[in-house]
């Protein structure tokens, strides 16, 4: 454990700013590399400031950062005050770079990433119903290394291969109980795909993985606490608390479905919590708007995810039955999204995943707007933001390649910030 001068000072504190009585190595780089990617482009003197670091600290520190080619920099300004010349620093884009793989029932989807979190190389690949696990892992190692080759990035510069699936999950990276994928339950995803990359592997549920993306591509405007609501298979919740992700012991933390079940007070026959369709909206969607008297243009249409697109793009514009249906599955989510901020106490919450389709995010924006500032016990003390997230649809892919740089970079008290979860 990192200690300090004093007994006193906080953990909080400990992990914002660096310590400059100790040789704390890769933390005190890390406490800078973090400050400069919330930044963007930012000045030693401006560093110095921020993390506590004295100017000659932060100095030496760039100058390794700069040989090692993870930062560039910028042209020189000149102070107004002092009239000396200055050069701020920046993150060199593709200094690193990372894979996200996400794995859907019914999609798969890999994408190249670098540290500013823009995709080189995306590929999709579509799922058969009845693919096996085997199957599976083949095909993601096969699209990887496609993605690899064709986006031509520099083998030195990959850290490592994220990986998005649908909870639950064990911490181990094996496949639980997935819902909709009954064959690949128990897969050693994390084990197998590593051993046929060759690259340190992470897998996360694909909410927690859009969290952490949206705090990497985020920056400042995401560097506080918040829950990311993700919509794709099913409903999760992704948590940044405290200036990190928040797992939980098993990998777990954020299954949003069973807390909208207890805030609408559904149970099973086991007076357990009931599962409830609004959780599933990409499913749910198309027969919650029948119940209302919408009319399907196909009515032999099977594929889940055409069906979905069309009640949302009908809702958009104006069919009354659709309308209602997207309001009904917004409202049980918002209730969730209360029972998240009364838990939580924060003042964020940021929507998105495939199933946040830009035709219903104006009604679920205003929906959980309204609920998350009306309903919780404290309501009176804050007002919580809703917004979108800077992701979009590839929240999933983006987030697991980010949760590589996450890992790699963000600073922790107590030993290396480097690679702490990556296997070697």
């Amino acid at each position: 454990m990192v200690t300090s001068d004093s007994d006193a000072v906080a953990l909080e504190e400990q992990t914002r700013s660096g310590a400059n009585q100790y040789d704390l190595g890769s933390f005190n780089e890390a406490v800078i590399i973090e400050t400069i990617r919330l930044a963007g482009i930012i000045s030693r003197t401006e560093i110095s400031r921020r993390t506590g670091l004295t100017q000659q600290s932060v100095s030496r520190i760039l100058r390794i950062l700069l040989q090692q080619g993870l930062l560039v920099e910028e042209a020189q300004e000149r102070a107004e005050r002092l009239g000396k010349p200055r050069t701020p620093v920046r993150l060199r884009s593709n200094a690193a770079h990372a894979v996200g793989i996400h794995i859907d029932p019914e999609l798969l989807t890999v994408a190249v990433v670098d540290l500013d979190g823009t995709i080189v190389r995306r590929e999709t690949v579509d799922l058969a119903a009845d693919l096996d696990a085997g199957r599976l892992v083949d095909l993601a190692a096969a699209t990887v290394t496609a993605a690899l080759s064709i986006s031509q990035v520099d083998p030195a510069s990959m850290l490592g291969v994220g990986v998005a699936v649908p909870g639950p999950i064990n911490a181990d990276g094996t496949l639980l109980d997935l819902p909709l994928q009954p064959a690949w339950r128990g897969l050693k995803i994390r084990q197998l795909l590593q051993q046929k990359l060759n690259h340190p592997v992470l897998v996360e549920k694909d909410g927690t993985a859009a969290a952490i993306g949206e705090r990497w591509i985020g920056r400042s405007a995401r560097a506080r606490d918040f829950a990311y609501l993700y919509l794709g298979t099913g409903v999760g919740s992704g948590l940044i608390l405290n200036g990190s992700i928040y797992r939980g012991l098993t990998a777990n933390a954020g299954e949003f479905g069973q807390l909208c079940a207890l805030k609408m007070g559904e149970w099973d026959p086991q007076n357990g919590p009931r599962m409830m369709a609004e959780c599933n909206p990409t499913a749910s969607l198309p027969v919650i708007a029948q119940g209302f008297g919408y009319v399907e243009t196909d009515p032999h249409a099977t594929d889940e995810a055409k069906r979905y697109k069309a009640v949302c793009q009908a809702a958009a514009a104006g069919d009354e039955a659709a309308e209602k249906a997207v309001t009904q599955v917004a409202s049980v989510i918002a209730q969730g999204a209360v029972g998240l901020v009364d838990l939580l106490d924060i003042d964020l919450i940021v929507l998105g995943g495939p199933a946040f389709a830009k035709e219903i995010a104006g009604v679920f924006v205003a929906e959980i707007d309204r609920a998350v500032n009306s309903h919780p016990i404290a309501k009176g003390t804050r007002t919580v933001a809703v917004e979108e997230s800077m992701l979009q649809a590839d929240a999933a892919a983006v987030g697991a390649a980010s949760t590589i740089f996450h890992d790699a970079f963000t600073p922790r008290v107590g030993g290396s910030s480097q690679a702490r979860r990556l296997p070697k």
